[in-house]
């Protein structure tokens, strides 16, 4: 069985459409070069932005002051390196956002504390978060904003429903067929959702292993059930159990 609706992985896979509609994947380096500010890793918001610019290829930034999420988020990958202090972090992303290369840093500091650095450093992301955030940070986005830095919408992230394919452990080998049916279905130029199902995985964590997925309209998820029937006919999936 296929599934649809919310998953661990849609907020990320939300994110990462919001993501490529306001900044083209032009290339293998995706949104390589490009720096987000992706607020504050205790939220779910923040979590599944940084996700998504790794999948993306960006370069991203966030801010915790919560020792145990840094941690957490340190073992499970989401972020590469954690640091104390803005110009540690610039050491960083400096060299990776010059090679176009994806990496994520968390500053072991307050969002509020780390704008406010920004702010101070003439700092510039190119993109923002689309979540809501206190008066006093809103000045100093809004200054980012006139300086050239975009704000992610989430509306546009919203029009396909998030379909996913899952297997059980005995049949994870069977996970690249499905998403071959899945890539078959979608349009060749489509970059952004190819990019999505080659390199989720990489980034998502272990549930990752078993269960993918993607944004497909009605008639290619029509399509793409047709593939996957094909293959159970054919008893090619073995033991697979989708869902």
């Amino acid at each position: 069985m296929l599934a649809s609706g919310s998953t661990p992985f849609e907020a990320v896979y939300r994110n990462y459409v919001a993501l490529t509609e306001v900044a083209s994947l032009a290339d293998d380096s995706g949104l390589g070069g490009k720096l987000i500010l992706a607020g504050a890793l205790e939220s779910a918001s923040g979590m599944a932005l940084v996700a998504a610019a790794n999948i993306a290829g960006a370069a991203s930034l966030v801010a915790s002051s919560d020792a145990q999420a840094l941690r957490q988020a340190l073992r499970d990958g989401v972020v590469d390196f954690l640091v104390n202090s803005l110009e540690e972090a610039l050491r960083i992303l400096k060299n990776e956002v010059r090679k176009r290369q994806a990496v994520s840093v968390a500053a072991a500091v307050s969002r509020e504390h780390l704008i406010e650095e920004m702010t101070r450093r003439g700092v510039l992301p190119d993109l923002l978060p689309p979540d809501g955030v206190d008066t006093g940070e809103q000045r100093n986005l809004e200054a980012f904003v006139r300086a050239g830095a975009k704000r992610l919408r989430m509306d546009g992230a919203e029009q396909q429903p998030y379909v996913t394919w899952s297997v059980d452990q005995a049949a994870t080998r069977w996970l690249p067929q499905l998403d071959g049916c899945a890539r078959a279905v979608i349009p060749a130029e489509d970059g952004a959702r190819h990019r999505w199902l080659r390199l989720a995985p990489r980034y998502l964590g272990r549930q990752a292993q078993r269960q993918h997925g993607v944004g497909l309209n009605a008639a290619e998820r029509g399509a793409f059930e047709a593939r996957v029937s094909q293959l159970m006919t054919a008893a090619e999936l073995g033991s697979a159990s989708l869902g």
